[in-house]
């Protein structure tokens, strides 16, 4: 949620912003006039309140005189019935607002490439050489398939399309996959380890800006106010809703694994061929908690930390700075880092890096003191892939395939996988 103070001290740059996205939000210039007939409704009312404390003291000095107080009376009778009356105005005004500001997304970073869609995001950052075949590229469904490591028609017949059976060598190059990345997280880049519930609230998903506006995307539990995990970054967020945070204890980082699940409501007809887009997948995130002049420098630390799974992967990627109309709704800036796919013949998204500032905070009230006299501050919050776990598994097993449709691991997960090629 954006902070009301400064959109309305700055209405004309926030709304020039907010219209990058693509959307027309002129119509926030009500806020100022909103604004202003709330500031007087309050100073009515409490110019009220206290005229009826004179006129209570008036009346008991009456009385004690014996003299008429009927005349006082009649006008705090007469202020008993505005009160309410102006309340229920401010109300009204507060819920207007309220609605106007949850369904706003986040105001982009200043350095944030501007355009409609993903035409318009830039590549920051190419990394590793792409493979040369001598022999005809097959995609992970046929690899995966010949192997019997990947089964989609059982996975249809259990449940329906755009989920996967992982078997043998497939499931346990999965589970390498996942544990692989924490380790690296957890040892190697200082976060520490969790595992959510992959059950949310209401409260949870408006959070972190999946609710109300995604509303329709989330898959419910009938008969419970609890909704699927849509991603790690839900629940992970939401460990400090509600709560001042200890200055000393900034940052906090998290590496955090669970199941994802996706309606994909908008994305029908596309890359319904394997695993790429599914409804319910594994994945591995990243989340940080830092002070606000150090949130930069955390998106880059988090960017380098997810890239270097794919550095010791040894899978090439490219990283891009998405535009200002390809953004999540409650980030600030995101960077999408690409690994290739020799299957598509194309970089394809594996993992998304985004800072959404106090944005998120603001939403879950998650704040936090410099000194314990000092006023609350909002906490900044950062998240990324780090990553998705399916999207790896295709990357590994087309990008290390062999002619005679075996599969060569790479170097760093031969530990966990105990062996050196899935045939």
């Amino acid at each position: 949620m954006l902070d009301i103070k400064f959109m309305t001290d700055n209405i004309d740059n926030v709304i020039e912003k907010l219209n990058t996205r693509g959307g027309d939000f002129s119509y926030l210039k009500v806020l100022i006039s909103l604004q202003e007939e709330r500031r007087q409704l309050i100073k009515t009312v409490e110019d009220l309140k206290a005229k009826k404390n004179e006129y209570s003291k008036e009346i008991g000095a009456l009385k004690r005189q014996k003299l008429d107080a009927n005349q006082v009376l009649a006008a705090v009778e007469s202020i008993k019935v505005q009160i309410p009356n102006l309340e229920d105005q401010l109300n009204s005004i507060d819920a207007k607002i309220h609605d106007m500001m949850i369904d706003l997304p986040n105001i982009p970073a200043d350095d944030v490439p501007v355009g409609l869609d993903e035409s318009a995001n830039i590549e920051v950052k190419k990394w590793g050489n792409i493979r040369s075949f001598d022999f005809e590229i097959k995609d992970h469904v046929a690899i995966g398939e010949a192997l019997d490591i990947l089964d989609f028609e059982r996975a249809t017949k259990i449940t329906g399309p755009r989920f996967v059976v992982d078997k043998g060598l497939g499931a346990r190059l999965e589970r390498a996959l996942m544990n692989f990345m924490i380790d690296v997280h957890a040892n190697q880049h200082g976060y520490t380890e969790i595992t959510p519930p992959f059950i949310v609230n209401e409260k949870s998903m408006f959070a972190t800006g999946q609710f109300p506006k995604f509303k329709a995307d989330a898959f419910k539990l009938e008969g419970f106010e609890w909704y699927l995990n849509p991603t790690a970054e839900v629940p992970t967020i939401n460990l400090y809703r509600d709560e001042i945070l200890d200055n000393d204890n900034l940052p906090i980082q998290y590496v955090a694994y669970t199941t994802a699940f996706r309606s994909e409501a908008g994305s029908a007809g596309r890359d319904t061929r394997g695993i790429l887009r599914q409804h319910q997948f594994n994945k591995v995130e990243l989340i940080k908690f830092t002070r606000p002049e150090d949130s930069e420098q955390a998106h880059q630390s988090m960017l380098q930390n997810s890239e270097k799974i794919l550095q010791l992967l040894n899978l090439p990627y490219r990283v891009v700075v998405l535009s200002t109309g390809d953004m999540g709704f409650g980030m600030s800036k995101t960077y999408d880092i690409e690994v290739w796919l020799p299957g598509q013949n194309m970089y394809r998204e594996i993992g998304s890096i985004s800072n959404a500032r106090d944005f998120q905070a603001r939403r879950a009230n998650i704040r936090f003191k410099r000194t314990k006299d000092a006023k609350t501050e909002y906490v900044h919050t950062l998240n990324g892939s780090g990553l998705a776990i399916g999207r790896t598994m295709i990357a590994v097993l087309e990008n290390y395939q062999n002619a005679d449709g075996s599969v060569t691991l790479p170097e760093v997960l031969v530990p966990y996988m105990g062996l050196q090629h899935i045939k």
